[in-house]
């Protein structure tokens, strides 16, 4: 049996990978606007690296965002 630790662990993991696949979706403008939330530091940092250093507590609300430019483009419903 897996700790919760380990769970939450799996469940941030697949996240991300899910973030990365809504985010190669997007245009690049919506991807420059994603770097300007979460590594204003630096824009020029590759997208996957971003994700891969969010916070965990961010990548919820990270998803959600991404979530609604996906649905205003009507890639998703």
């Amino acid at each position: 049996m897996k700790t919760y630790k380990e769970l939450q662990e799996e469940a941030n993991k697949k996240a991300r990978e899910e973030l990365k696949v809504g985010l190669s979706m997007l245009t690049e403008g919506h991807r420059r606007f994603f770097k300007k939330m979460y590594s204003h530091e630096d824009l020029d940092a590759d997208i996957n690296n971003i994700v891969d250093s969010l916070p965990n507590d961010r990548i919820g609300w990270a998803m959600q965002q991404v979530k609604n430019s996906l649905i205003k483009m009507g890639l998703i419903k």
